[in-house]
């Protein structure tokens, strides 16, 4: 039995229920509560939203709600606390730091039962967020108007993205100094890396799930570069359907190494001294951690048939939240002062000094492999490779249709 099956065969129950729990109930559009619908016309948002947005007379309602409240998938939200505070004296900033699966499972849940506690949701894992939350009226979008002019369609509709970012694969650049192990994806499926290969807990981590998703949505795409690769058509699995599941099984055949979080996972691959490291498919925002923690990865750049895999974290107003106006200051903090523009000298640290004060919500972001979902924000340092290496991005659609057959898949074969 290998590592995997090993793994997989104690946990799988407890993470099917996980899932399910995540996913109460059926994607279909509704009408909104009276109470719900009452809170809009105070809150002046969704069809009440006014034409012109009266921002110091918000700003003004949002100190007098004294807080905001925001369920976030990211960590690195808590670094805000204190510089939001500044910006906006008497609005402290609460944060809870629950990640991408377990923030939706709590709003829908809290929800559920009555309970209206957060005020700002920011998360990634699209299906769910998308058909599951605004689709249901749990969230709503919420766009403040001196930046709609900044941020391109695709990024504001239906849903706010607070940032892009990608999954991509490491290799750790000392053990491989001449050239990358590896230029076509169905490589790590071989023999030569067995038991080399690590991934973020797909069943646990939603971005990691939408990266998995993204490859299975592609499944001509992934036929073609097996072809380029091998010369010949590939032949499918008993009872798979198609090039992008069969990736996904003979990856699990090949020993996959599970991984509980992204930091460990990028470590394994980027300690230096190593004869034979893992490659990892991890977030593309972790090459930081080179300088930060004298790591040695790169990423497979030129791969066959993408390098990165997209996907978005949107930020919305939560239904019936308790301090709408702080909710919409925090919104546009999120995406950075208006001052900022292409123009704009940002040095380290970004997170003090004029480039906070420029940054604000982007400050903790700005780093290679996050993308601003403005249009006129420089990129990071070392940002560059985002648009030199060709990506696919998730489906919100796929997601939703194609999401729970993907995980009882992973599921059945990661327990053979």
């Amino acid at each position: 039995m290998t590592r995997s099956a090993r793994y997989w065969r104690a946990t799988a129950g407890a993470l099917a229920l996980a899932w399910l729990a995540a996913l109460p109930v059926a994607a279909t559009a509704q009408e909104v509560s009276p109470e719900t619908e009452a809170w809009l016309k105070a809150a002046e948002l969704g069809a009440h939203a006014p034409a012109t947005e009266g921002w110091d007379a918000i700003v003004a309602k949002a100190q007098e709600e004294g807080e905001v409240v925001v369920y976030s998938s990211s960590g690195r939200m808590a670094m805000l606390v204190d510089a939001f505070a500044r910006t906006y004296p008497g609005i402290v900033l609460t944060v809870f730091d629950l990640g991408s699966v377990k923030t939706v499972e709590k709003t829908i849940r809290e929800q559920q039962a009555g309970i209206f506690n957060a005020d700002v949701v920011s998360t990634g894992n699209s299906g769910a967020v998308i058909h599951e939350m605004l689709n249901q009226g749990l969230i709503f979008n919420y766009v403040p108007e001196a930046y709609k002019s900044r941020i391109p369609e695709e990024n504001r509709e239906p849903l706010l993205i607070r940032i892009n970012e990608a999954i991509v694969i490491y290799y750790n650049k000392e053990a491989y100094p001449d050239a990358p192990p590896a230029t076509n994806i169905w490589e790590l499926t071989e023999p030569e890396f067995n038991g080399r290969v690590g991934i973020i807990d797909p069943m646990s981590s939603g971005s990691s799930f939408m990266g998995l998703a993204t490859i299975v949505q592609h499944a001509d795409e992934m036929a073609a570069a097996y072809k380029r690769h091998t010369g010949h058509d590939i032949e499918l699995g008993e009872g798979v359907p198609d090039a992008g599941y069969e990736f996904v099984a003979r990856l699990l055949q090949n020993d996959v190494v599970i991984f509980k979080s992204g930091s460990s996972l990028v470590e394994a691959s980027g300690q230096p001294g190593q004869e034979k490291p893992l490659l990892a498919f991890a977030y593309m925002t972790y090459i930081s951690k080179n300088e930060s923690d004298g790591f040695v990865n790169a990423y497979l750049a030129d791969l066959d048939p993408v390098a990165k895999w997209v996907y978005p974290t949107f930020t919305a107003i939560a239904n019936r939240a308790p301090h709408p106006n702080a909710a919409k200051v925090f919104t546009a903090y999120l995406l950075g002062s208006l001052e900022l523009n292409e123009s704009s000298v940002l040095e380290k640290p970004f997170t003090e000094g004029r480039s906070m004060e420029l940054l604000q919500g982007l400050a903790p972001y700005y780093d290679p492999g996050s993308v601003s979902p403005r249009n006129d924000v420089p990129l990071p340092p070392g940002g560059e490779a985002w648009g030199e290496m060709k990506g696919w991005t998730v489906s919100a659609d796929f997601m939703q249709s194609e999401g729970p057959r993907l995980r009882d898949f992973w599921l059945l074969h990661a327990s053979q």
